[in-house]
């Protein structure tokens, strides 16, 4: 076979079953084959007899492409080969350029092969079943600075990400700098599988977390896989599901679960600081998700595990009562929650003793009506989101040993009174609360945190709505 030719052909990660038909029949053909020496070993079985092996050493591209031109320019049929595929990371660009760079006639076919990244998903699982991206930690040909880029544009927009080159003798820090941002942008236990040797005998796979994982037990022979925020470890594979059964949403509940659970996927990524305590967490992934407000990183305070103290009070009915400040509060709880637990909802506002205590006592209503509430459900969890002064009422009722609420949430809103209400609820150490510091609240946003309470136990799973 005598033409101006050259094959570039993808051998794949180094098992023979990994290499396809089109590129066995290509080396059965040529008249000459150049490649990397170390490549040979997985290719020399199928080489013609007589056929000729043009072998160079490491980093030495540019000299394999130009002899591979000058024997294709003498009418032979030339075959260079590329593990994995020979247009990632391989030969073919080059050769591409190169021909342009001669005004070559020398005609190119490209064979692709199984790259080393797919060879690494496949023997993890299945961890490129949605959108991915493939990043070389070599700076060799690439400004680290143009390579940091894409890895945090990777590494925020989400992507499962492939690592290639990822570590040498000389470049020993540059994965621990790309781990570094990653935990920037994903949770810490975002799966990491690496397999090393792909397809060869020397194999070794691993899955681990992006915490756990330690980039002094990779090497040059090593691909490194990042999930992404859907990816998981299941049975010994990684995975990264497609999406194909969050499409059986059969009712409106589902659809309305669905909507949130996206939002607050959406709210915990651009948290500035991810790593929060789960009960804290989830309270203010309700915050955030009522109010569309990433301040409220700022303003949501809770005692030591105070979400997880309430939950536990509501769950073991030790505390059977919810006690609003004000009517809309009450309706922003869900009320599919409050029947699954067993628990009443009270407002006294509107009880027609509150007026007339108001009017004796010269007090606004909403004082009034927490008076009576304490007389009748002292020890119930008690929220505000409107009234300043209902807060300082319960305050002056506890330091007189007449109110023993089981919690508080305190998220009253306005300008007069509410900073210092704020102030004095939060002295109450033994009592278990949330507070929105500072002048807002509002009484959407207190029923919100009381939702939050009731549904702790879908934390773990970030599985918001079951009530909606």
């Amino acid at each position: 076979m005598t033409e101006n030719k050259i094959i570039v052909a993808g051998i794949g990660p180094g098992s023979p079953e990994d290499i396809t038909p089109a590129v066995v029949r290509a080396l059965m053909t040529s008249d000459v084959v150049v490649g990397y020496n170390y490549y040979f070993q997985f290719v020399r079985q199928y080489l013609k007899e007589g056929a000729e092996c043009v072998d160079t050493g490491m980093k030495r591209e540019r000299d394999r492409a130009r002899q591979a031109f000058e024997l294709a320019e003498q009418g032979k049929c030339v075959c260079v080969i590329s593990s994995g595929d020979s247009g990632i990371y391989g030969m073919a660009p080059l050769i591409y350029e190169m021909k342009r760079e001669r005004k070559s006639d020398v005609i190119i076919e490209v064979l692709p092969g199984i790259s080393a990244f797919q060879k690494a998903a496949a023997r993890l699982g299945a961890p490129v079943g949605h959108d991915f991206c493939v990043i070389s930690l070599s700076d060799l040909l690439t400004p680290w600075e143009k390579i940091e880029k894409r890895i945090r544009a990777a590494a925020s927009a989400d992507f499962v990400t492939a690592v290639y080159n990822p570590k040498s003798e000389a470049r020993y820090w540059q994965l621990h700098r790309l781990k570094e941002i990653f935990m920037q942008e994903r949770e810490a236990d975002t799966p990491v599988g690496y397999v090393r040797q792909a397809g060869r005998e020397e194999e070794v796979v691993c899955i681990t977390t992006l915490a756990d994982f330690d980039p002094e037990e990779v090497d040059m022979f090593t691909v490194v896989l990042i999930g992404n925020s859907q990816s998981y470890e299941w049975n010994g594979h990684l995975i990264t599901p497609r999406g194909y059964y969050q499409q059986e949403k059969p009712d409106a509940a589902g659809i309305g679960q669905e909507i949130m659970m996206n939002s607050f996927a959406t709210i915990a990524k651009e948290l500035k600081n991810p790593h929060l305590p789960l009960g804290h967490k989830w309270a203010l992934l309700h915050a955030i998700h009522t109010t569309a407000d990433f301040e409220m990183e700022n303003l949501l305070y809770s005692d030591e595990n105070a979400v997880e103290r309430l939950h536990a009070l509501l769950v073991e009915g030790k505390v059977r009562t919810i006690v609003t400040d004000v009517t809309m509060a009450a309706s922003g709880i869900r009320k599919r929650a409050l029947e699954r637990l067993g628990l009443e909802v009270k407002c006294y506002l509107n009880d027609e003793r509150v007026a007339q205590m108001a009017s004796e006592k010269k007090i606004t209503r909403t004082q009034a009506g927490i008076r009576l509430a304490v007389e009748e459900h002292p020890d119930a969890l008690f929220v505000f989101g409107n009234a300043p002064t209902a807060l300082m009422e319960l305050c002056s009722l506890m330091r007189k040993q007449k109110a023993h609420p089981g919690g508080i949430v305190a998220a009253p809103v306005g300008f007069v009174h509410v900073c210092e209400s704020k102030y004095m609820v939060k002295t109450f150490k033994e009592v278990p609360k949330l507070i929105i510091e500072g002048r807002k609240g509002g009484s959407n946003l207190a029923a919100t945190l009381v939702n939050a309470i009731m549904t702790l136990d879908d934390a773990e799973s970030v599985k918001p709505g079951r009530d909606v």
